[in-house]
């Protein structure tokens, strides 16, 4: 294998969930900057992106179809999509609530979104990548699947703001997913990894939050999008055959210190 070709993307066909998002556009640009043929999904509409349902197994299904109509396979699925809002937002207070009082039908409608659209979409990309014996799928996680949370990043004198625990069980569950869909893809050379990002530097956010997010990490500073750009391609690329079943964190060192 040529070490100058084995981190290409070029021409590979990538699917992201949640494309319409802050972190799938920056994903969508990165990888489309190496070369990659970057399809976007998700409920929002936007310029460029596909609409599609991905708790709908018809939609999926459809979309997936579409997919291979115009290109004839599928390289790589990236589940992206998931419920968080940001902590500027004042519309989603809901999700920040006190556990005790989170609401049922919240948490019901995360796990939908988070774990049940990365099945639907890993069952229907998986079916192609087993005929094509060739294959990555990258669930995004997250650095508090595999540490708390630190609450007291929002300064909340009223002790009322909390990371979402359906957010954190989600992307806790995905680590368990990726591993059983590992062992199942494996032997047909299909690889499943998942990739545990931290918090990212994102317009709007307070200032504050951002000092104290920041002081939680081994850089004392919050990553910007683009330096995940690498950890995708690297899991996109032949650069990672020989590696499933895994969890890259890359999260400044917060989960080591």
């Amino acid at each position: 294998m040529d070490s100058k070709k084995i981190f290409s993307v070029k021409n590979k066909v990538i699917i992201i969930t949640g494309g319409a998002g802050y972190l799938g556009q920056h994903y969508a640009r990165g990888l489309g900057q190496a070369g990659a043929k970057v399809v976007l999904w998700d409920k929002r509409k936007l310029a460029g992106v596909d609409l599609v349902d991905i708790t709908s197994e018809a939609e999926v299904k459809k979309a997936v179809a579409k997919i291979i109509k115009k290109y004839g396979r599928i390289d790589a699925l990236i589940n992206n999509a998931a419920l968080n809002p940001n902590v500027e937002n004042v519309d989603a207070e809901a999700q920040f609530a006190p556990y005790e009082e989170y609401s049922l039908e919240l948490w019901e409608k995360e796990l939908k979104v988070n774990l049940t659209g990365a099945m639907v979409c890993t069952k229907a990309v998986a079916a192609i990548m087993i005929k094509q014996k060739s294959g990555s799928i990258i669930n995004i996680g997250s650095d508090i699947a595999i540490s708390a949370h630190d609450h007291r990043v929002y300064n909340d004198p009223a002790n009322r703001r909390y990371k979402s625990v359906a957010y954190a069980t989600t992307k806790a569950g995905l680590l368990g997913f990726t591993r059983q869909w590992a062992a199942r893809l494996g032997q047909y050379q299909v690889r499943v990894n998942l990739f545990s990002p931290t918090g990212t530097a994102a317009p709007g956010q307070p200032e504050d939050f951002v000092k104290r997010y920041a002081g939680a990490n081994m850089f004392g500073r919050m990553p910007r999008p683009e330096e995940y750009f690498g950890p995708l391609i690297f899991l996109c690329s032949n650069a990672s055959n020989f590696m499933t079943g895994q969890n890259l964190i890359v999260d400044g060192g917060r989960t080591a210190w």
